[in-house]
C-alpha cells in the first residue's frame, strides 16, 4: 500500500502558497512562475483555499469585466480538502474523483506539510506497477 507520506518523500514537502490578502494577479505570476496548476491560500499559517487556474478560468467566462487587482480570496475555493501523510493514495484517488479537485493540501497535525496533485500520484502508482511487474517477470523466470 502507498501512502502519502512515500509520495512526499519522492516529491518534497515544497507548496508554493500565497496570502489571502494576494491580487489575482500576484497569483498569476506565481502559477506560472512556478509552472503549476493551483497554489494554496493560507492565512497566516491557516490553509483558508485554493486558488487554481479552473477558478480563474470560471470568472472570466461569467464576467464582462474583470480586474487583475482583486483579492485572490474573491476567486479561491474556500472548501478544501486534504489528507494526512498516513493516508494511501487509494484514498487519494477516490476523494479527488468524488469532489473533483486535483490538488490536496497535506495536514498534520492541522499543520500544512506537503501538497499533492493527480498528477503525483498517478506518477507514483504507474512506478510502483512497473516495479511490481519487474518483480513478477524476475519470479517467473528464475532471477529471484
Amino acid at each position: 500500500m502507498i501512502l502519502v507520506t512515500d509520495l512526499l518523500k519522492d516529491k518534497g514537502p515544497q507548496v508554493w502558497s500565497l496570502d489571502i490578502t494576494a491580487s489575482v494577479r500576484e497569483a498569476l505570476k506565481l502559477l506560472a512562475e512556478k509552472d503549476v496548476g493551483a497554489l494554496l491560500v493560507l492565512d497566516g499559517e491557516r490553509v483558508a483555499g485554493i486558488f487554481s487556474e479552473r477558478d480563474f478560468a470560471r470568472v472570466l467566462a461569467e464576467k464582462d469585466m474583470f480586474s487583475l487587482d482583486t483579492p485572490v480570496a474573491d476567486l479561491m475555493t474556500h472548501e478544501v480538502f486534504s489528507v494526512s501523510p498516513e493516508d494511501n493514495i487509494e484514498q487519494c484517488m477516490q476523494l479527488m474523483t468524488e469532489k473533483h479537485i486535483r490538488h490536496l493540501p497535506v495536514l498534520q497535525d492541522d499543520r500544512l506539510v506537503g501538497l499533492i496533485s493527480i498528477g503525483d500520484v498517478v506518477k507514483h502508482l504507474i512506478s510502483y506497477q512497473k516495479s511490481f511487474i519487474r518483480q513478477l517477470e524476475d519470479y517467473i523466470g528464475g532471477r529471484w
